[in-house]
């Protein structure tokens, strides 16, 4: 019997809160000495599901979505770096960065799944994004990440051939938003209680405290 606390973390890969909340929980995990008590599944969300396949320059594309001016969001840049530092994660911006589309990185973090591979993938291709300055919507850079996580390229390439992959992804990401998640990241906890952003160290070593005192 499986008695693991699973962790359905909602995301997406060019979300920086996300890989910042990751680490986080990543670290109250290992604070804690739960790792062998945890079960991690990533799901799909899109922050930008109409971006078009050439992507937006992100400094005009924050300004036109949030209404940022080029001194916010240079400081936003500055605190999202500060929080990534403090785990060891590496923020590159420059000024030629897209938000691209990443619906296909998803159809590939479901493939990984079936190879037992799901978060080294999705952690591969939060660096490959914020840290090597990579497109994580071209398909030459996304069979990269496969190979470097020891997956089969081919086959993992080969399920863009299949429309309805993409559409099971369009699908989950639609059930979560039924079920009230509008931002990322969100952990949802044994389907039981659910929490979003990217929240401290203590704030996630509480939450999988209670969880492991109600399993206890």
């Amino acid at each position: 019997m499986n008695n693991k606390i699973k962790l359905e973390i909602i995301s997406d890969v060019v979300c920086p809160w996300c890989i910042i909340g990751y680490n986080n929980l990543q670290a109250a995990i290992q604070e804690l000495n739960i790792a062998d008590k945890i079960d991690i599944e990533w799901l799909p969300f899109e922050l930008n599901p109409d971006m078009p396949v050439e992507g937006e320059n992100l400094r005009s594309h924050i300004q036109r979505k949030y209404g940022s001016s080029p001194e916010e969001s240079a400081q936003a840049r500055i605190r999202i770096a500060q929080a990534g530092a403090e785990h060891g994660f590496k923020f590159t911006y420059f000024d030629d960065m897209k938000m691209v589309n990443t619906l296909e990185a998803h159809v590939l973090l479901d493939y990984a799944k079936t190879e037992g591979k799901q978060t080294e993938l999705k952690l591969r291709l939060f660096t490959a994004f914020f840290s090597e300055q990579k497109d994580v919507s071209n398909h030459e850079t996304l069979r990269n990440e496969l190979t470097a996580v020891g997956l089969d390229a081919d086959e993992g390439m080969s399920w863009f051939d299949k429309p309805k992959l993409k559409e099971r992804i369009r699908m989950q990401e639609a059930q979560w938003q039924q079920h009230g998640v509008s931002g990322v990241p969100t952990v949802v906890f044994n389907r039981e209680s659910a929490v979003t952003g990217a929240h401290p160290v203590a704030n996630y070593k509480q939450f999988l405290t209670e969880l492991m005192n109600k399993r206890n």
